[in-house]
């Protein structure tokens, strides 16, 4: 499960990713579902950075509010749900982030945790995308976040986490031809946890409304 994430620096992303930045981008420490999200896109060797939302909306759908229940998409069943497996043949993407959040009930309490990398840096989330088309209005671009098994350092508070992939993983990803996209489940493993890091935070950041950096601020867990 991936409920929430944080995307700060966004000034970096056309290096990290080596895309093209069209799009005007805003630090956000607190991203929930169906809110505009940046993706990362190839077409002909050369990728592209567009907004979309959160929360993926199939071609077939009758309207989007369908949307809010594909914010996640499990990696083990992909290939065998037909809201996904179209977009996993032909339409993958990275979600760019560096950060996200999962909770421990712990006291009658749920208390926040952000996850991310050692150095603090950014990350990509495999992703899908798919196109809608309404029967009135303007076409509805959208995404999903792939899931998988959690590792050591999110297992105590989830049984799952996003998919995480490596760099060196980037291209084959996001340019695999549909025919050549079963060597690409392999990629959908737990990230390794010597690489990242968590911490607790504040409560703040369980109302999507709360999208400032004391959001990812360290409190003392007590």
């Amino acid at each position: 499960m991936c409920g929430r994430y944080r995307l700060s620096a966004v000034e970096r992303i056309e290096e990290r990713f080596e895309a093209e930045q069209t799009e005007e981008l805003r630090p956000r420490y607190n991203i929930a579902p169906t809110q505009p999200v940046p993706i990362i896109r190839q077409q002909d060797g050369r990728r592209t950075v567009s907004l979309v939302r959160w929360g993926l909306v199939p071609c077939w759908a009758k309207d989007a509010s369908i949307g809010s229940r594909m914010i996640n998409a499990r990696s083990e069943t992909v290939l065998q749900k037909q809201a996904f497996r179209g977009s996993f043949a032909g339409r993958r993407c990275l979600i760019p982030s560096d950060g996200f959040y999962e909770w421990m009930k712990a006291g009658g309490r749920k208390r926040p945790f952000h996850f991310g990398m050692k150095d603090d840096g950014l990350f990509a989330f495999a992703g899908l995308w798919d196109r809608w088309e309404p029967p009135d209005g303007a076409p509805v671009e959208s995404c999903t976040i792939l899931t998988t098994s959690a590792n050591s350092l999110v297992a105590d508070l989830h049984d799952r986490m996003p998919v995480i992939l490596p760099p060196a993983h980037y291209e084959m990803w996001l340019a695999s031809p549909p025919s050549e996209t079963s060597r690409l489940i392999d990629l959908l493993a737990p990230f390794d946890p010597a690489l990242m890091r968590r911490y607790q935070v504040s409560a703040m950041v369980n109302k999507p409304e709360n999208d400032t950096p004391d959001c990812v601020a360290p409190v003392n867990a007590n």
